[in-house]
């Protein structure tokens, strides 16, 4: 069976075109298929419009979370949920084509991959998000410790075998892409255009992209610890020159009188000193989430054709 996973949050004015679209590309080549909707917390309509759904379609099951979790955990959620021997993610604002997948289906069944990710060689509209995203696709693949994972994000197909060792990796700070590629196995691509969002507004908002941004690099990347160092070597060695200098200035007698020099450089290793603390705090930050161990989410009701657990 082949299961596609999808979070909702807010999409009532999707709802309609997201599911007509999903079932009617998953019909065209399949018919042993489940459909996970992940209601992370939805304010508006979307759980009830969901509801009105699955009366017309059994293979619709909706996993209602008990407050909004955030996207990485509401994906991990409907994975932890999903029945499948294929288990599909996609995004629910329609940016990303589910007729996709009978391409990522076929090279699975007949070219025995393990997973299929969706890589995105362009992208429609010109805004903000889109040349925010080029950039950390850009930094991500000259910085990662990983490879081979540039402009992918959640939108793939996976092997049930890759899906269990990608839940087995229990980290509370997750980039579920990153995660993905770590795993290894057989992996390959399918490049599409993606598309601009057809209603409403980012659910994602750019204080939450720099957010799972920053959870991506610090989780898979040596460069901010390695930039604290830096600084630390760069300010050393530029304050060593800086009191030789002086040294030599006083010896000779044209020291520059004034105190500019020295608040310059106490301003310049305080802010040294700032960098590091803060690049410091946020491994720290993520070393304290580990150790709370609190469950990514909670189920509030799983919705299935026939009854509710």
């Amino acid at each position: 069976m082949l299961s596609i996973v999808i979070p909702i949050y807010n999409e009532e004015g999707l709802i309609d075109d997201l599911v007509k679209r999903t079932v009617s590309a998953l019909e065209a080549f399949t018919s042993d298929f489940e459909i996970l909707f992940v209601d992370d917390g939805s304010e508006d309509k979307s759980l009830q419009y969901l509801l009105n759904w699955q009366k017309n379609y059994s293979n619709i099951k909706i996993l209602s979370l008990s407050k909004n979790f955030g996207h990485q955990a509401a994906f991990t959620a409907g994975l932890e949920h999903a029945s499948g021997e294929i288990i599909g993610m996609m995004d629910g604002d329609l940016q990303d084509p589910p007729e996709l997948f009978q391409e990522m289906y076929r090279k699975i069944r007949e070219e025995n991959f393990d997973i299929i990710s969706g890589k995105r060689s362009g992208r429609k509209g010109k805004n903000s998000r889109n040349f925010y995203t080029f950039l950390f696709h850009r930094l991500f693949k000259n910085v990662a410790v990983i490879q081979n994972m540039e402009n992918t994000g959640n939108f793939s197909l996976m092997k049930r075998e890759a899906m269990d060792a990608l839940l087995r990796m229990k980290e509370k700070v997750r980039y579920l892409p990153g995660l993905r590629t770590y795993i290894g196995f057989k992996q390959g691509y399918v490049e599409y255009i993606r598309e601009e969002r057809m209603e409403g507004e980012p659910k994602m908002s750019l204080a939450k992209l720099f957010i799972l941004a920053a959870d991506a690099i610090f989780s898979f990347s040596r460069l901010p610890i390695r930039l604290t160092l830096t600084l630390g070597l760069i300010g050393t060695i530029v304050f060593m020159c800086a009191g030789i200098y002086v040294l030599i200035a006083k010896i000779f007698g044209f020291a520059i009188s004034g105190w500019s020099s020295t608040l310059l450089s106490i301003y310049f290793l305080g802010s040294i000193q700032l960098v590091s603390l803060g690049i410091v705090g946020e491994y720290v930050y993520r070393i304290y989430k580990e150790s709370q161990d609190r469950p990514l989410y909670f189920v509030q009701k799983f919705y299935k054709a026939n009854d509710t657990i």
